[in-house]
């Protein structure tokens, strides 16, 4: 770390400097309304609201946390804040000094006792430079059929054009041509490795506790990285700051409770939600009653799931979320009459700290302190022989973001990213009564990542908006590690040790963003994109099941950073006043160093072998087309997607 830091210490240097101007940047004798949009029933921030001024049109959206700024010339001004299900908020204001203010949105309706939120303006997909990205709102998605009654984000998300579900009895998915592995999928900013339960038939998200979701398939902004394929962005709810609230369901399946209120009413709330399966519970008895005394009658399966998340409002300038994942796959088999049994458990645990904090009207900052960890194991026992495979990967992530909003035509975000990762590929460890056999030590890799990123969304001219962007990544392999050097017939002729903290390998790259809106009337327009992606770290897989064997690797000195390059052009057209949307988007990309098993690999090769050694590299292409039709409101909403690709 300390060469890296050394070699890019002028990058480094400059972005410290860009933050301390940023609060003095842009100051004029314009003045600024800034603050946020929130429910007024349950003071849930209200993401992507529309808020504007009526003598100008000028006006902007809410960020992830709910906050705007505007900056306008003195003046009297109608303010109005517009969001789908919520009456329209109008207030009158003198412009003389710069004002922060908090919008309380009533929900439509004297009779709903709750109002499920959209999180865009109605005409989001023809006026923002996004391209290649849908905004799904649980209500939405609850509405959708949906599989044992189980609401499911990644199999709604597999309806959307552009987007390939891995096969049944996986929930893995294919963005435009691209693997599994290159999805980053975030739950409130933590990387989540493993989606999936029952070996794919379910996903891990609560549907109980999900905010919004969104999906970018391409034009990936200058602040996500480490991915060629896509973005899936997932937020959990805040908990209501009102009251007290209790939900639940009962399932065919599976069972959910949510426990969600205010610690102090406006400035603190929590959430609790959990979910578990009975499956084991219900063929209990059932077994017993066909064959009281079966030979598999310790068999089971279950999974659950607890969602927990805290804000604490310090200040009108401070806020603190907390917000955890914890979940598990138990699967047992028991056979007595051959005392052979399997314990297959696997699952993921999240945690992540975050303060947000506005320096002034203008300039707003989120610090993130991110702990993901993912483990999978697989166990099979005979009289008394035991054998285990497991694997895993763990991240220790900190984030650094400043969004800065000099006036309603530029919106310009920097920001900084470190993660420690610690893999640990399949590993095998076996005994027989109370002898151990030796697999050597078990294997563990070490890696930095890091990165740098600016952006500006920037309205050149009314009819031509560009979103522009750079991010710098860096990657390192550390040790300890020990590298087994092979003759042509796979002895081991030498090893080369490297001590803690010593750089094995090291890779870095510039990678340039950009997406581009032309207006061709008020309700169409023409959007072009281009990305490139570097992406460090690896999932590669012996079969088309989640199993031990898919294993996440880094980068080392034999697999090289996959690399992706995506071109996207688009025709989006709303109709009647943004009730319909439609679009028709065509694409390209092209993707290098992929990776995969050699042809007969197993894992347990990686005895005092190293684990690069059993992949193969190839390259690969993709394109096609997308079509897309939306009806938004009314009493029969939905979409219609085809691909053709």
């Amino acid at each position: 770390m300390r060469d890296f830091f050394y070699t890019f210490k002028p990058v480094f240097r400059a972005i410290a400097i860009l933050f301390f101007l940023l609060p003095v940047i842009g100051l004029s004798q314009n003045f600024t309304i800034s603050g946020y949009v929130k429910d007024k029933a349950n003071g849930e921030s209200a993401v992507g609201a529309n808020v504007y001024v009526k003598e100008s049109m000028t006006g902007t959206s809410t960020n992830a946390y709910g906050f705007f700024s505007l900056t306008l010339p003195q003046g009297k001004y109608t303010l109005v804040c517009s969001y789908i299900g919520y009456n329209t908020f109008t207030d009158t204001l003198e412009l003389n000094k710069n004002i922060s203010k908090t919008i309380s949105l009533s929900p439509q309706g004297k009779d709903l006792a709750e109002v499920e939120i959209t999180s865009e303006k109605t005409d989001a997909n023809v006026q923002s430079t996004q391209m290649s990205s849908v905004q799904l709102d649980m209500a939405q998605i609850k509405k959708l059929p949906a599989f044992m009654g189980e609401v499911d984000i990644l199999k709604s998300i597999q309806l959307i054009p552009g987007v390939k579900s891995a096969g049944d009895g996986n929930s893995g998915f294919y963005v435009r041509g691209g693997g599994p592995d290159q999805n980053l999928i975030l739950l409130d900013e933590a990387t989540v490795y493993n989606a999936s339960h029952l070996l794919g038939f379910f996903s891990v998200f609560n549907g109980d506790a999900i905010k919004n979701v969104t999906l970018i398939k391409g034009g990936m902004p200058a602040q996500y990285g480490g991915r060629l394929a896509s973005v899936l962005d997932i937020s959990m709810k805040e908990g209501n700051s009102q009251k007290f609230q209790v939900d639940g369901g009962i399932g065919f399946i599976s069972s959910r409770l949510t426990i969600q209120g205010p610690i102090k009413k406006d400035k603190a709330s929590f959430i609790i939600s959990a979910r578990r399966t009975y499956l084991d519970v219900l063929s209990k008895p059932f077994f017993k009653y066909i064959k009281p005394n079966s030979d598999f009658k310790g068999s089971s399966y279950f999974f659950y799931d607890l969602n927990a998340k805290l804000n604490w409002q310090i200040s009108n300038k401070d806020k603190l979320f907390f917000s955890s994942y914890f979940g598990r796959d138990v699967f047992k088999f028991k056979d007595d009459e051959s005392d052979f049994g399997v314990k297959v458990p696997w699952g993921n645990a999240t945690a992540c700290l975050r303060w947000n904090h506005l320096y002034n009207s203008k300039l707003f900052s989120n610090v993130s302190l991110v702990y993901t960890n993912y483990d999978f194991s697989f166990t099979a026992e005979q009289s008394n022989f035991e054998l285990t495979i497991f694997s895993g990967i763990r991240d220790w992530n900190a984030k650094y973001d400043l969004v800065y909003i000099p006036n309603p035509r530029h919106n310009v975000k920097v920001g900084l990213n470190y993660i420690y990762h610690t893999f640990t590929p399949s590993n095998v460890s076996a005994k027989q009564g109370e002898t151990t056999f030796n697999f050597g030590q078990i294997i563990r890799l070490y890696s930095h990542e890091a990165a740098a990123y600016i952006s500006d969304d920037w309205e050149i001219a009314p009819r031509l908006k560009v979103n522009a962007g750079l991010r710098f990544s860096y990657f390192a392999q550390v040790g300890p590690f020990t590298r087994y050097q092979k003759d042509q017939f796979g002895k081991t002729i030498d090893t080369v040790i490297y001590s803690k903290g010593k750089k094995v390998t090291d890779y870095n790259g510039l990678e340039p963003r950009a997406s581009v809106r032309y207006n061709l009337t008020k309700t169409m327009s023409v959007k072009a994109s281009y990305t490139h992606n570097y992406q460090y770290i690896h999932l590669a897989s012996i079969s088309s099941v989640s199993l031990p064997t898919d294993v996440w690797m880094p980068c080392t000195e034999l697999i090289k950073p996959q690399i992706g390059d995506q071109y996207a052009l688009g025709v989006f057209k709303n109709f009647k006043k943004d009730m319909y949307e439609s679009s028709v988007e065509v694409y390209y990309k092209t993707m290098k160093n992929q990776i995969d098993y050699k042809e007969g690999a197993e894992p347990q090769d990686n005895v005092f072998d190293n684990p690069d050694n059993a992949f193969t590299y190839g390259k690969g292409e993709a394109y096609g087309i997308e079509f897309f039709f939306k009806n938004r409101t009314g009493k029969l909403t939905g979409w219609v997607g085809y691909t053709l690709s």
